[in-house]
């Protein structure tokens, strides 16, 4: 019973071992960028939400996209 069980599962466990193998690039650069972020944010702060920049949230979004294309290009170019 046990086998007819995991081979009940197995394209599951196939699907899941599939996803692993590809998103974790991906899932590592929005991890390291979100850090990355977190250390450039604050000494930003004031800056952007000084008044000078015409839509601050929009400039916060895409600082945060720039932190995750630099971690992403980090980890293609030394890992």
């Amino acid at each position: 019973m046990n086998n007819a069980f995991t081979a009940a599962l197995s394209p599951l466990t196939d699907l899941v071992f599939g996803a692993s193998l590809y998103f974790p690039p991906l899932f590592k650069a929005v991890l390291a960028g979100f850090f990355l972020w977190l250390l450039i944010h604050p000494v930003l702060r004031g800056w952007i939400y000084s008044g000078e920049i015409w839509h601050p949230t929009l400039l916060d979004l895409s600082l945060f996209i720039l932190c995750v294309s630099a971690s992403l290009w980090l980890l293609m170019a030394f890992v």
